[in-house]
């Protein structure tokens, strides 16, 4: 079971952070995770090109003309988020940008063998990725000051969800209202408000989490839970769940509802909110079978597949077709007939790649997953302030569900829910949106690794001056955070 994550000290979350990993070690002086980095950078720039050429000769018997123009344009795009990580988050754990990286440039493969133009598309947005993903370390030098707009941010991400439904933006696609246009822009805004919700659920839930775990009025002889304190939370909570179904995105309503589950049971350690929500989900999906058209199809297309083949089952079956013909080693990179499937480099892309690497290659690319999900949970639990824990567990636990969700609708555990996998699967929005989730957690790991740094006391006092602070309460802060 996982334990409560209480902060490490008392005032840990009101205190600003000693000082930079770069200070603890000295002016100029090499930083150890960042040499780390660059070594498993190589490595993911080395497995991405030898993917490239494999899939390339598999598809057309010979090594792709271009594999020098890609070898550059990886190693430039890997190369800069390094240094951007080593400019704005040099104690930052070192695996989370290599394997990002990793699964971006294997999705550009699988993407090119199924649409060259859809490839290039996918390669101008890993350039604006990176561009936000270096925009959000250098905007925000720590994860605090995500707390302290946490309304605002409340409120992006509400009118982010509202953006699908307003007439002449909002655009219909096979039956979900997902899609905002913005002048030529045409993007997701879901994608962004599950960042946005999460930070205002992190933040308030460090706030509340004593009084939401045990209970403070009284009932008759029990003590119960204050309502009040789940106000906020329950109450945007439910905003998003009417805006998604409103737009039929029952995926995306999924992941909000798992996200605030999650994040009451990280913080509370009370299993009964685990009950609570299964309860509610179990009533909500009830209620969706009802009134939503578009849920009654997926979950029949879920159970009776063979049933509806030619209309809402054949993307599934084809889907099966494709793993089943990749078996255990897979075709080959490059191999088979991934395009057949419906919706190959978006929804069903796992389903593509494993007709070409087979169950060894898709047991790989989890793995790469639970890494990723490990070391943004590492930033949690090493993690000294409480708005940071809850964070880096709710955006780890974030990336987990939505790869649960994608690869259990193909297997058929779950129902299919449009979720794309994330830095893998075709599409802007989702890639974005991930870098900029990725330079959050690399944010929070950065902040950790300088908590736990010894500092010098008049450093200290000066940075605290530097950030606003009062002299006098600079001191009085320096004289209780160093000894």
């Amino acid at each position: 079971m996982m334990a409560r994550l209480h902060p490490a000290a008392v005032g840990a979350d009101a205190s600003p952070a000693p000082q930079r990993a770069s200070q603890a070690h000295g002016p100029g002086a090499p930083y150890p995770r960042r040499r780390a980095e660059l070594g498993m950078v190589v490595l993911a720039f080395s497995l991405v090109n030898a993917l490239y050429l494999l899939a390339g000769f598999g598809a057309k018997g010979s090594l792709p003309k271009d594999s020098p123009i890609f070898a550059a344009a990886t190693a430039v795009l890997m190369l800069l988020g390094h240094l951007v990580v080593r400019k704005f988050a040099p104690g930052a754990n070192p695996a989370l940008l290599p394997l990002a990286a990793l699964l971006n440039g294997m999705g550009y493969v699988f993407i090119s063998h199924l649409d060259h133009t859809e490839a290039m598309d996918q390669a101008i947005w890993a350039v604006v990725g990176l561009a936000c993903f270096t925009a959000t370390l250098a905007l925000f030098p720590r994860a605090m000051d995500f707390e302290r707009y946490r309304y605002s941010i409340a409120l992006a991400g509400i009118i982010l969800l509202l953006l699908p439904l307003a007439p002449h933006i909002g655009e219909d696609i096979n039956g979900a209202r997902l899609w905002a246009h913005v002048g030529p822009v045409s993007f997701q805004p879901e994608e962004f408000a599950k960042i946005a919700l999460a930070i205002f659920f992190a933040s308030v839930l460090a706030e509340r989490a004593d009084l939401l775990s045990t209970g403070t009025r009284r009932v008759g002889r029990w003590l119960v839970l204050d309502p009040r304190y789940l106000a906020p939370l329950l109450a945007a909570w439910g905003l998003a769940l009417l805006i998604l179904l409103a737009e039929n995105d029952l995926g995306s309503s999924f992941l909000f509802f798992t996200l605030l589950v999650m994040l009451l049971w990280v913080a509370t350690g009370k299993m009964a909110y685990l009950g609570l929500g299964a309860a509610l989900f179990g009533g909500a999906a009830v209620f969706a079978l009802e009134v939503v058209h578009h849920a009654v199809t997926r979950v029949q297309a879920w159970l009776h597949p063979w049933a509806h083949f030619s209309t809402s089952g054949y993307q599934i079956i084809e889907g099966w077709f494709a793993l089943a013909a990749g078996g255990m080693w897979g075709l080959g990179p490059g191999q088979g007939n991934p395009q057949v499937v419906p919706e190959a480099s978006t929804d069903f892309i796992f389903a593509s790649i494993g007709e070409q690497v087979g169950l060894v290659g898709l047991t790989a690319l989890l793995v790469v997953y639970l890494l990723m999900m490990a070391s943004g949970l590492q930033a949690a639990v090493r993690s000294q302030r409480y708005f940071n824990k809850l964070l880096a567990a709710g955006l780890s636990l974030l990336l987990g569900v939505q790869v649960f969700v994608v690869a259990g609708g193909i297997t058929r555990l779950i129902p299919v829910t449009g979720i794309t996998l994330p830095f893998v699967s075709y599409g802007g929005s989702s890639l974005v949106s991930n870098y900029v989730l990725l330079a959050i957690l690399l944010r929070i790991s950065d902040d950790t690794s300088f908590e736990q740094a010894p500092a010098e006391p008049a450093a200290l006092e000066a940075q605290l001056v530097a950030s606003g602070e009062p002299r006098a309460k600079a001191s009085s802060l320096t004289r209780s955070l160093v000894p």
